[in-house]
């Protein structure tokens, strides 16, 4: 995976339509899907848990189906490539101890992961306007800047493979 730019304004707009379209059926869908299955299936003493529980799925189901057949619409480039690039920091982080002690014994792979991880969530703040923390991570990506410098590194995420990951 590559870092691309994104134009936050469209990620915004996109991203909010999208979350709001999800909503929209899930509260249309599922409370009419409830209602139509306790009409054919229930009884008066029993309990809608199960009735109510299925119209919920069948509303994720509606969705799933639905970010599946329009995952690859331009309209929907900018929300998956923050979904994806969400997926791999995770990824990531949950390495994150091993990648740290491989950057302490001068491993490259490492260091280039951490470049990917630490600029990677740069550009996830920026397009979240998640500012608390930026201060603090900027400092990070100038001091793994002048480590991989030190090691002959070029500063840029190009050179990350998430293969890459399987070794730690």
């Amino acid at each position: 995976m590559q870092l691309k730019e994104i134009d936050k304004v469209r990620y915004a707009k996109h991203y909010k339509i999208t979350f709001a379209s999800a909503a929209f059926v899930l509260l249309i869908v599922s409370p009419a899907t409830s209602a139509l299955i306790i009409s054919l299936f229930s009884n008066p003493e029993g309990s809608y848990f199960f009735h109510n529980l299925t119209g919920v799925l069948v509303g994720v189901a509606i969705i799933t189906f639905l970010f599946k057949k329009f995952r690859h619409h331009p309209f929907m480039y900018e929300v998956v490539y923050v979904w994806n690039l969400k997926q791999q920091l995770n990824k990531i982080q949950r390495k994150r101890r091993k990648i740290e002690a491989a950057i302490e014994n001068h491993d490259k792979d490492a260091m280039i992961i951490m470049n990917f991880l630490l600029r990677g969530s740069k550009q996830l703040y920026e397009l979240d306007d998640n500012t608390i923390t930026m201060e603090e991570l900027l400092i990070k990506i100038r001091f793994h800047n002048e480590r991989m410098e030190a090691a002959g590194l070029s500063s840029s995420t190009d050179t990350y493979n998430p293969a890459m990951l399987e070794r730690f």
